[in-house]
């Protein structure tokens, strides 16, 4: 059974990378008929939805294209910021439904950056405390770790129904604008959704973790 759990943890985040670079590198090569280059759509998408402050800026790194709130800063890859593929329009999209979602106080992005302290903490400390807590055979330190890591894992999985709703609303944007043609649609969709699977492969696997960790802290406690 723990061979089968390894297995598992492993195999789920290799298979959806794999998917989202099959998907990207696929439809990176099939331009999109209105030519555009994701800056000029990202920049569409913004003006249509009256946002003038939120800039679009060049990144470094290959799909490391995300929204800084912050910043009010949406920084696309190069392969997006210049492509003028599919995938370039769907990635370049999807980022400016989170400016939407900014603008529009949508809840669970709220609760998300409320969230993101006490993930941090929660990623950073819970594996020290729940290291000691296994090692030294202290349930009451695990029992802290475990509450750390469920912290980190509750932003994970409010990331989901952010993540979902900003694919959304960009291929709401992407259709309704004319950015893309109806036969487009079905190809554009299949981008969000292999993206979309790296942050369910991520959820997945850190809810098992956090399971096998309450079986153990529970069984710990019986031999107590």
């Amino acid at each position: 059974m723990f061979i089968l759990y390894i297995a598992l943890i492993i195999l789920i985040p290799l298979w959806a990378q794999m998917r989202v670079k099959g998907a990207f590198n696929k439809y990176s090569k099939v331009p999109s008929s209105s030519r555009k280059p994701g800056a000029e759509v990202a920049r569409e998408i913004l003006q249509a939805n009256g946002i003038y402050d939120v800039r679009i800026e060049e990144g470094r790194g290959f799909l490391s294209d995300h929204y800084d709130p912050r910043a009010k800063a949406i920084r696309l890859s190069p392969e997006i910021y210049h492509g003028h593929s599919l995938a370039a329009t769907a990635v370049a999209a999807h980022e400016v439904g989170h400016a939407i979602q900014d603008q529009q106080d949508y809840a669970f992005l709220r609760f998300r950056h409320a969230l993101v302290p006490v993930a941090n903490i929660g990623s950073n400390f819970a594996w020290v405390l729940i290291m000691i807590g296994l090692l030294a055979q202290m349930s009451g330190m695990l029992l802290v770790g475990i509450a750390f890591m469920a912290a980190a894992v509750l932003f994970q999985i409010v990331t989901l129904p952010v993540e979902f709703n900003a694919s959304s609303r960009a291929m709401d944007q992407v259709v309704s604008l004319g950015i893309i043609r109806n036969e487009e649609e079905r190809n554009t969709k299949r981008v969000l959704d292999a993206a979309a699977l790296t942050y369910v492969a991520a959820a997945a696997v850190a809810v098992l973790e956090l399971l096998r960790l309450i079986l153990i802290f529970t069984g710990m406690n019986r031999s107590d």
